[in-house]
């Protein structure tokens, strides 16, 4: 045999090698898609980055996640629920991605010190901070409002967020920068609609807080915005039933969650349908990403023009 049959054989091997290497890779990736699970682009636009995000295990935290990580992000998945925060997290590893579950109220100081911690000692830095963890107070006016209702609403809509950007900024400030993404709602422009006394006065609160963190701290190269749901298809019905744990005589005459999302709805009359998680995803990544690198202390409404009416 020829020396260049030899070296034709040698690289006729190779190719067929390649051929194959190439055809798993694509076969996995086909897979994962297949299953819901997205691929991380290593050029992404948050490649290398390291992001927090609280209530991630279902609902829009979810796709937050799940649509970070795509693009590139190791993150960490913190949730009240354990369970739903490893599955969130176990899909993105599925599709060869980095992620970490931790179980987390943000209610909690000592939980919002080891959810902090935990990412910081895990990836070795923190870059971006998505507030999303809340829950709803079923339209319950302030009228017949519990403390009990108001102070858990407050908690986890408000306090919590405050106590997870005061455990980060020492950190973004030792790595010269960073960001943060709050979710607010249009309950924070309004008095009526989408929601009642408490969940209404968190998102004023939110809003404000954004605002605040933004200005405060734009010298050292850390921003501050939030993003503003209209109605979204989420789970925060059952984490709120959940959570808030509170009857009141309003929770009688609207007894049914159809009833409270009718009331939810009254003066919609531009865009009825409700966005999907993965929509309000978009709005925060552009947010979170250099895109968005001069936008700060901004709130971006996300409603289908319900605000607009």
């Amino acid at each position: 045999m020829t020396d260049f049959q030899n070296s034709y054989g040698r690289l006729a091997r190779f190719y067929r090698t390649l051929a194959m290497s190439l055809a798993l890779i694509s076969s996995g990736m086909a897979l994962a898609a297949a299953a819901g699970e997205t691929v991380p682009d290593k050029n992404g636009k948050l490649a290398n980055k390291v992001a927090l995000i609280t209530g991630a295990g279902s609902g829009m935290g979810r796709e937050i996640a799940l649509l970070f990580a795509k693009e590139g992000a190791a993150v960490v998945v913190a949730d009240i629920d354990g369970i739903s925060a490893g599955k969130t997290a176990e899909t993105i590893r599925n599709a060869r991605g980095q992620a970490l579950a931790v179980t987390a109220d943000v209610t909690r100081e000592q939980d919002v010190s080891r959810m902090v911690d935990t990412t910081v000692s895990t990836y070795g830095r923190l870059d971006i901070l998505v507030n999303n963890a809340g829950i709803f107070d079923m339209l319950v006016p302030a009228g017949e409002v519990t403390d009990e209702l108001w102070d858990r609403v407050i908690a986890t809509n408000l306090t919590g967020p405050m106590r997870v950007i005061r455990k980060t900024l020492p950190v973004f400030e030792k790595q010269n920068g960073g960001v943060i993404v709050n979710t607010a709602s249009i309950a924070g422009y309004t008095g009526a609609r989408g929601g009642g006394a408490a969940y209404i006065a968190s998102k004023h609160g939110v809003i404000g807080l954004t605002k605040n963190v933004a200005f405060n701290y734009k010298d050292k190269n850390i921003r501050c915005n939030a993003v503003a749901p209209g109605r979204v298809e989420t789970g925060i019905r059952a984490n709120s039933e959940k959570l808030a744990r509170s009857q009141t005589l309003h929770d009688v005459t609207i007894s049914r969650w159809k009833d409270i999302e009718n009331a939810v709805t009254a003066g919609y009359v531009t865009n009825r349908r409700k966005a999907s998680p993965d929509e309000i995803a978009k709005a925060v990544l552009f947010l979170a990403s250099d895109d968005a690198s001069f936008v700060n202390g901004s709130i971006l409404t996300v409603d289908g023009a319900w605000t607009a009416y």
